[in-house]
C-alpha cells in the first residue's frame, strides 16, 4: 500500500467512525479556548474541563485576569501539572493581551506565538478551532500515530506537522487533526498494546 492509498484509507475509516468531531477543551470564546489550551500542556483534556469551569466564573476575560494575582490564579488551577509556571503565563498572556491588543486574541501566528505560555500547537488550536483557518495542530498522539502509519519520519511535531499538510488536503486539516486525536485516545493509547487500532492492522497486515 502506497502512502497515497495510506492517507485515503485513514480518512476513510476515520469520517466513518467521527463523522462529528466535538472540539476536546470546553470554551466560549478566543480567549478561554486559548487558556484551555495553554493549560492543557502535560496535562488531560478531562483534568482541564474540570478545572475551567471555575476559573472562567471568576477570570474568563483577559481583564480578569489580569486583575487576579499569580497566587490566585494558581489556586484556581492547583489540580493542573505545571501549576506554578501556567498562573504566571495566564497573568502575563492577558496583560499583554490588553497592552497589546486591547484585550482581543490576535488572529496571527506570529503575535499569538508572542505571548506566555502560547507555543506553536496552541497557536495552532487556536488559529484552527478558534478562527477556523486551516491549521494542523499535532500533539502527542498525532506524532505518534503518523509515525506508525508510516506518514512521517519526522523526529518531532514540527517535522511531523510539515509532512501531515503535504500529504492531506488543506481542506480537511481542521477536522481530521481532531478525528486523529480522538481515534489514538479510544483505539491506540500510548500505554496500550495496540490490540484494537484496527487502522494500522488493515495497513500493514496485508
Amino acid at each position: 500500500m502506497t502512502k497515497k492509498q495510506r492517507a485515503e484509507l485513514i480518512q476513510l475509516e476515520l469520517e466513518k467512525l467521527y463523522p462529528e468531531v466535538p472540539i476536546p477543551l470546553a470554551h466560549t470564546d478566543a480567549y478561554t479556548l486559548m487558556v484551555a489550551v495553554a493549560l492543557s500542556a502535560q496535562t488531560t483534556d478531562k483534568k482541564v474541563n474540570e478545572v475551567t469551569p471555575t476559573l472562567f466564573k471568576v477570570a474568563g476575560t483577559p481583564e480578569k485576569m489580569a486583575q487576579l494575582e499569580v497566587e490566585e490564579i494558581k489556586e484556581l488551577i492547583k489540580e493542573i501539572g505545571l501549576s506554578n509556571t501556567k498562573a504566571k503565563n495566564l497573568k502575563r498572556m492577558a496583560e499583554l493581551l490588553l497592552e497589546r491588543h486591547n484585550g482581543v486574541v490576535p488572529q496571527t501566528y506570529e503575535e499569538l506565538e508572542a505571548l506566555p505560555g502560547v507555543g506553536h500547537k496552541t497557536a495552532s488550536v487556536v488559529m484552527s478551532q478558534g478562527f477556523g483557518f486551516p491549521a494542523f495542530p499535532v500533539d502527542t498522539h498525532i506524532h505518534r500515530l503518523m509515525t506508525q502509519w508510516k506518514l512521517t519520519s519526522g523526529k518531532n511535531v514540527v517535522e511531523t506537522e510539515k509532512d501531515a499538510k503535504r500529504i492531506f488536503a488543506e481542506n480537511v486539516w481542521n477536522k481530521l487533526h481532531l478525528q486523529i486525536i480522538f481515534y489514538g485516545r479510544e483505539y491506540s493509547p500510548a500505554r496500550g498494546k495496540g490490540e484494537k487500532d484496527f487502522i494500522t492492522k488493515m495497513m500493514f497486515d496485508q
